[in-house]
């Protein structure tokens, strides 16, 4: 079901994330403000998971990774040396027929056959929407020039190579009485202080890294790290998005987790090359299915004014292929600047040439926000065999571990449920239900995507043995109470086994 192009698949995870408390819309009982997210009680605990998940990997598991949190406003000057003042723009268009405003590679392209004057169109550089063509044409063949199609039969008559650019034209009406683009500055200004003059503009951040960069000295100082070495860091960002959408796909305050990892400048293709494969297979050990992950190389017109090579880790959406986490090649850029512009030496000593080495800087920024989307779509599964809605989540990262039920409200069955369940809280994150039939909350801790449930029957009575059942196969075991808490860490760790 995931990674279709099922429009509707969005609509029900959306309704899923609500109904199970994963996601509210902020501000709701005030009419909600626009692509602002509230993460509910479950949200919370898979969001938390998987920046542990993430932490474990990149600085815990590691001897050349420590961890920083930077704080959210900086000093100004921060991002004029970093270029975000100056760079951090995106070409703004206004449709001047519905007042629809987008970002430039949001319209639409009017395309017309060269040779038999068939036209068609095409929404952004690799996906095409329109149904009646998605199967005619294949999205690779739009890996070519911006806006140029090349390469690919015309629908119609089959031309190649003899199709055309024809019109620009608004995503929304389609009229193509557009304004000029003109660059709008993605961050959000405030005021620092009592007065709010232009020498109190201050900035709330747009990417956590430029925290990490002015702080290089003092973490080399302190952590006597030795290159190459990294600092990690979770934290917030804010972009004042043009256009934002697919639910917490976009939006103007999200979280990311960004390593740079600091280099020799002669070893960052090494280095480069290294970080792509152990992101790439980070996703994998989360649970997502490789067949919805691929890499994509940045062309050149793509590149950030700093970046020598960039790479996407992509997923395919339910709307199509998009950038799950970018890997970039940052070279000195960045020191380079802060050097420039604080006058301070931000650069790494080699006692072997007895030399200062400005490093260059690997950096690898994922959105904690993406990967929550990636990780519901990806186990999202209408079982219908059984009747039921199932988040197949790994384990390692599910909200709730494993809840435990009575059969039945009689006989001391609660009493005993509740004191499993309490031993077991102890240990790892538990639920106790015992409202409603036994299926009813089976299925329920099945869309939570609970992978363990326990059920306290009348053989655990007189034996005290209880069944574990397994939210995927649906396989059922019986355990001793005593042992319980050991199984339950084992299959966490492990899976289910055979």
């Amino acid at each position: 079901m995931a990674g279709s192009n099922d429009k509707s698949l969005m609509e029900r995870i959306v309704s899923l994330c609500k109904r199970r408390g994963f996601v509210f819309q902020s501000s709701e009982i005030y009419g909600g403000l626009s692509s602002c997210w509230d993460y509910g009680p479950l949200g919370v605990e898979l969001k938390k998971n998987i920046k542990d998940f993430w932490w474990h990997s990149v600085v815990v598991s590691r001897e050349d990774v420590v961890g920083m949190d930077a704080a959210i406003i900086m000093h100004p000057k921060v991002w004029e040396a970093s270029g975000h003042v100056k760079h951090f723009h995106d070409p703004l268009i206004d449709c001047k027929n519905c007042k629809a405003r987008f970002r430039e590679g949001e319209a639409v392209f009017y395309f017309k056959c060269s040779v038999c004057g068939y036209s068609f169109t095409i929404r952004d550089k690799r996906i095409i929407p329109d149904r009646e063509f998605a199967d005619k044409i294949a999205e690779e063949d739009l890996r070519g020039e911006p806006y140029h199609y090349k390469g690919t039969n015309c629908p119609l008559c089959g031309a190649k190579k003899a199709i055309k650019v024809e019109k620009l034209a608004c995503p929304e009406c389609g009229s193509v009485n557009l304004s000029s683009p003109r660059q709008f500055n993605l961050m959000f200004k405030t005021h620092f202080g009592p007065t709010m003059d232009s020498a109190s503009i201050v900035y709330l951040r747009p990417e956590t890294a430029q925290g990490i960069f002015v702080n290089f000295d003092n973490v080399l100082t302190t952590s006597r790290a030795k290159l190459p070495f990294g600092i990690a860091q979770i934290g917030k960002a804010f972009r004042n998005e043009i256009t934002t959408g697919n639910f917490i796909f976009r939006s103007r305050e999200f979280e990311q987790m960004e390593l740079e990892y600091f280099v020799k400048p002669e070893e960052a293709e090494k280095w480069y090359e290294y970080w792509i494969n152990e992101r790439l297979e980070w996703y994998k050990k989360l649970g997502i299915r490789p067949e919805n992950l691929r890499l994509r190389e940045h062309e050149e017109d793509e590149l950030a004014h700093y970046a020598r090579a960039c790479t996407d880790i992509e997923y395919k959406f339910s709307f199509g292929w998009a950038e799950l986490e970018g890997i970039a090649d940052r070279q000195t850029y960045d020191l380079d600047q802060h050097i420039k512009a604080s006058g301070k030496m931000l650069a790494y000593y080699e006692t072997e040439t007895k030399k200062h080495i400005v490093p260059a800087v690997v950096e690898s920024s994922a959105g904690v926000d993406r990967t929550f989307l990636t990780v519901i779509l990806d186990a999202y599964w209408e079982d219908e065999e059984h009747d039921r809605v199932v988040l197949r989540l790994n384990p390692k990262i599910a909200p709730i571990k494993v809840a435990v039920f009575p059969l039945v409200n009689r006989d001391g069955m609660p009493d005993v449920a509740r004191k499993i369940y309490e031993e077991i809280k102890t240990h790892m994150s538990a639920f106790y239900d015992q409202s409603g039939s036994i299926g009813r909350r089976y299925r329920r801790q099945d869309e939570a995507g609970t992978p363990f449930a326990i059920t306290v029957d009348s053989q655990t009575l007189e034996d005290r043995t209880v069944t574990i059942r397994d939210r995927d196969s649906l396989r059922q075991i019986r355990v001793n109470i005593d042992n319980v808490v050991e199984v339950l860490k084992e299959k966490i760790e492990k899976g289910w086994g055979e």
